[in-house]
């Protein structure tokens, strides 16, 4: 499983780096952030094979990688449904290792693209997993746009935004 998360987290870094940003406090994964326009946020196989994650989407394995689709189906419908037609960025992976954490790198890594949102005048969306980190996402200014069920898994995906100030 450990292999398999750690593949998914290589996809998603290489798809932020060619098609969006991604920054790291260090060169040690202290924590990071990737994001990527909106028109790139689904990932299409090409992408996939452009962006070098072929090797990883293969340690994954072809059963989960089908079963992960239909699992976040319903996010992938609400975002081509309400965010379709406007350009906007969208937050890929945010993360501080509980070793790391308190000392201001979670702020420093969502500041980065916040500061990016401001800059380019575009809202900022993210996919947040669990309460905790909508409580952490709306201290930064999101807001909760949508709660998304997904049944396949008995979890819940909250969709926020956070619109530029100017």
């Amino acid at each position: 499983m450990r292999k398999r998360l750690r593949a998914i987290f290589e996809i998603v870094v290489r798809y932020g780096m060619t098609y969006g940003r991604v920054v790291a406090p260090s060169e040690y994964l202290k924590g990071i952030v990737a994001w990527v326009p909106g028109m790139h946020v689904d990932m299409t196989p090409w992408q996939l094979v452009r962006s070098g994650g072929l090797g990883a989407a293969m340690r994954i394995g072809q059963n989960v990688a089908k079963r992960m689709g239909p699992v976040y189906r319903p996010v992938t419908e609400h975002r081509r449904e309400h965010l379709t037609g406007f350009p906007f960025l969208y937050l890929l992976v945010f993360g501080v290792p509980a070793e790391h954490r308190g000392v201001g790198l979670g702020r420093e890594l969502i500041g980065a693209a916040i500061d990016e949102a401001e800059r380019t005048g575009l809202p900022l969306y993210v996919g947040a997993g669990s309460e905790d980190n909508v409580s952490l996402y709306e201290h930064f200014g999101f807001r909760v746009v949508k709660r998304i069920d997904l049944p396949l898994v008995g979890l819940a995906n909250w969709e926020m935004v956070r619109q530029p100030r100017g």
